[in-house]
């Protein structure tokens, strides 16, 4: 396998700037007591922030007493924003020292494959115990020899919408738009009517992606072919996809779009400034949570207004890319064993139910399970979300979810050639740079 080099991972983290610096449950179960090695072990868990403040809260609050009582682990859990964990990973990998285990988003777990450790006992393990994995869950953290990562949970992406303003323009509840020439001509009367729709394509870990993925392939255009190899990003049908994005964008998004992170459109919706989104559910679940904060127009809670769809089908049919999770056990750590040992407790079913719950539905597990949970009988309005993760295809498509596609993921080459255009370059030359930019990371 060929390996990045030192330079080359740094500029693909961004983080160049910060290169200086077994057993199993049954057993402990059976023990009813934290294993004699784990006594004096601690642990440190790298993760983001999450967009469910319960949910960190549990962790902090709860889980890590739980932890270090039932393992006899002191588990230190670290939350920072999701677009630097890529950086503090160079950062750890390039100086042998850092955090024993790190949340992986999307595939990035595929870029260090010589720098984890062979987690291949314990996903397996959960994967059999919870009725198998996702298929985006396995793809991302297995490079066809091993585990990368045990797999964590798969964000959903769903259109958040206001359902009283597309009842005004002819779409009551219920229905929605349901090709890209329908969903245009909405966003067009929309911000016409001072109510646009939202969406970022900038460099941003989960909404740009999960938007700009996803809608390439419903237009028929790919990366590469099924071998992995062959680069066939510069089609017709590629071409055809950026075309009618730079044209819905003017007509139908706010604009300022293009230096949103994932965090803006949620700010946007919450204000009553955009109309629709491509989001987690966390702009419902914030609504409903402080529904004194969230007002629409008419004094109304903002939460009993909005709705979710997939995203429109195009003529190649509708596609989805669901952000996915998981947990990568570092090499350079020194609690090899007890981290496993943490690893297979957390993913546990009677350990993840409690942060599952917390979740509300804004994440799935990465395991089939989650699924027939009770949760999903509590609100209609997260349906949606419920096997949204059976639909998801992933970066790299049509080939593999490997290294290559985890390259040209980190490096923002889809979303950047859909923003190049935005902005004003040709279709045809902005497919061409993308093209020749997956091309060198293929060569």
């Amino acid at each position: 396998m060929t390996r990045i080099s030192r330079r080359e991972l740094l500029k693909l983290s961004g983080g160049g700037a910060l290169a200086a610096r077994a057993g199993g449950m049954a057993s402990i179960v059976a023990m009813k007591q934290a294993p004699a090695y784990a006594q004096s072990t601690t642990l440190h868990w790298l993760r983001w922030n999450d967009f469910v403040p319960a949910s960190d809260a549990l962790l902090l609050k709860e889980i890590v007493p739980e932890c270090e009582k039932a393992l006899g682990i002191k588990l230190t859990i670290e939350m920072i924003n999701a677009n630097d964990i890529q950086a503090r990973t160079t950062s750890a990998i390039q100086s042998g020292s850092g955090p024993d285990v790190i949340c992986a988003l999307n595939n990035w777990a595929q870029l260090y494959p010589e720098s984890v450790a062979d987690v291949s006992d314990v996903a397996e393990e959960i994967g059999k115990a919870q009725e198998g994995y996702y298929e985006e869950s396995k793809v991302v953290a297995n490079d066809g020899k091993k585990w990368l990562a045990v797999p964590w949970c798969v964000v959903g992406a769903q259109l958040a919408y206001r359902k009283s303003w597309f009842e005004e323009i002819g779409y009551p509840a219920g229905k929605f738009p349901q090709n890209w020439e329908l969903y245009r001509a909405a966003g067009k009367l929309l911000k016409a009517k001072g109510r646009p729709m939202g969406q970022t394509v900038g460099h941003t870990f989960g909404d740009a992606p999960t938007y700009a993925y996803p809608f390439l392939w419903s237009f028929g255009g790919k990366e590469v072919l099924a071998d992995g190899k062959t680069v066939v990003l510069n089609s017709k049908e590629t071409i055809e996809s950026v075309k009618f994005m730079a044209g819905f964008w003017k007509d139908g998004y706010d604009e300022g779009g293009l230096a949103w992170d994932d965090s803006s459109n949620n700010r946007a919706f919450l204000s009553g400034t955009c109309s629709c989104t491509l989001n987690g559910a966390s702009i419902y679940l914030e609504a409903k949570r402080k529904p004194e904060a969230y007002a629409t127009e008419n004094g109304t809670p903002l939460w009993q207004d909005i709705l979710h769809a997939p995203l429109p089908t195009g003529a190649a049919g509708q596609f989805g890319y669901h952000l996915p999770m998981s947990n990568m056990l570092m090499g350079y750590s020194r609690n090899q064993k007890a981290a496993k040992e943490f690893l297979r407790w957390i993913t546990s079913k009677d350990v993840y139910q409690k942060w599952f719950d917390t979740q509300q539905g804004y994440t799935v597990g990465a395991t089939t399970i989650w699924e027939k949970d009770k949760l999903w009988d509590k609100d209609p309005v997260m349906l949606p979300y419920r096997t949204a993760a059976r639909a998801g295809r992933f970066p790299g498509y049509e080939g593999p979810a490997d290294r290559h596609a985890a390259e040209v993921l980190s490096k923002y080459i889809i979303i950047d050639m859909f923003a190049k255009a935005v902005q004003g370059m040709p279709a045809e030359d902005a497919v061409k740079w993308a093209h020749e930019e997956v091309a060198r990371v293929h060569a």
